[in-house]
């Protein structure tokens, strides 16, 4: 299991290369949902998304060899976006695969920042792609799956710590769980009465699926949420989730899109579903706990396309 000393290294390694993102409390949220919202504004870091961390993180632990040889990384978007990103500002050739459902904006960032972009038909094929240049000699900088990765995205937890008032429950959206297993390391430590609630959509259910039956399992993909629809998760993310997070909610794609209207609206800020679906999560907690509930929400990134969501948006009726 990753403790805060592991965090807490992993935020001294990054400091300087990320940001430090606002924590702050929304009163248009909190109107919206009824109990006191405060926001970790994720989407303001560099590149888009938290996943700047957990890759800054593992390219500054690079021998000068595999410098040298180049590293690869499998991405529905925003961990490719942040690892060619980061790469180029390191001076490190990258590599990263995608699945042709991958947004085409992402596949144009991760091209334009110098990397090569590998595309695949579905995100299997992506691993599996990205496991044989492994081979060839590319390290491979995976989403989830590495505990460097997973410390630097929970200096996310570290943060929110220090910065955020009284909370009860935090929400974070799941993928493959890298997120959501560094910040529930984090609370753990330092706020241990806090609940950590795991979000994800319907189709991209991998932790639910894994929590289920006992471990990691393969799960059929079919959310639009591409930035979520890991194929399965990890046995270091599982088991971090197993251990530390209350409950995984799962909320259908429609409302994960509405949820990014309303935090367009009622927050302020433009996400994409992988945080939208944190609202409509958030309410059931709030029926839950009920009104003693002061919610904590990791609006994991804003990497979505206006076209993308408003295309979304009429397909759901939500305008």
């Amino acid at each position: 299991m990753i403790g805060i000393s592991e965090i807490e290294t992993a935020a001294e390694r990054i400091a300087g290369h990320v940001v430090r993102t606002p924590t702050v409390p929304s009163p248009g949220l909190s109107a919206l949902l009824g109990a006191p919202v405060t926001a970790k504004l994720e989407l303001l870091q560099r590149t888009g998304s938290f996943k700047a961390r957990g890759a800054t993180a593992r390219l500054l632990t690079l021998d000068a060899a595999e410098r040298a040889a180049g590293v690869v990384a499998v991405s529905g978007g925003n961990h490719g976006i942040a690892l060619a990103v980061m790469a180029a500002a390191l001076h490190v050739k990258a590599t990263v695969v995608m699945p042709h459902s991958a947004p085409a904006r992402s596949v144009a960032v991760a091209e334009e920042a110098g990397a090569s972009v590998r595309l695949t038909d579905g995100m299997d094929e992506a691993f599996a792609l990205a496991a044989r240049l492994r081979d060839e000699g590319l390290t491979l900088v995976h989403p989830f799956d590495d505990e460097v990765v997973v410390a630097g995205q929970g200096t996310v937890g570290l943060e929110l710590a220090a910065d955020a008032g009284e909370l009860t429950d935090v929400l974070v959206s799941i993928g493959g769980g890298g997120l959501i297993a560094g910040v529930a390391a984090a609370l753990r430590a330092l706020r241990p009465g806090v609940r950590v609630w795991g979000v994800e959509t319907g189709g991209a259910q991998a932790m639910s699926e894994a929590l289920a039956s006992g471990g990691p399992v393969p799960v059929a993909l079919s959310s639009i949420v591409t930035t979520l629809s890991a194929p399965t998760v990890s046995q270091l993310t599982y088991d971090h989730v197993r251990a530390l997070v209350h409950e995984v909610l799962v909320v259908p794609d429609r409302e994960a899109v509405r949820g990014c209207l309303d935090l367009a609206e009622h927050g302020r800020v433009w996400a994409e579903p992988a945080a939208g679906c944190l609202l409509p999560a958030a309410r059931l907690v709030r029926e839950r706990i009920g009104p003693d509930v002061r919610l904590g929400l990791v609006v994991c990134g804003g990497n979505a396309a206006i076209a993308d969501v408003m295309s979304w948006a009429d397909r759901f009726a939500l305008r």
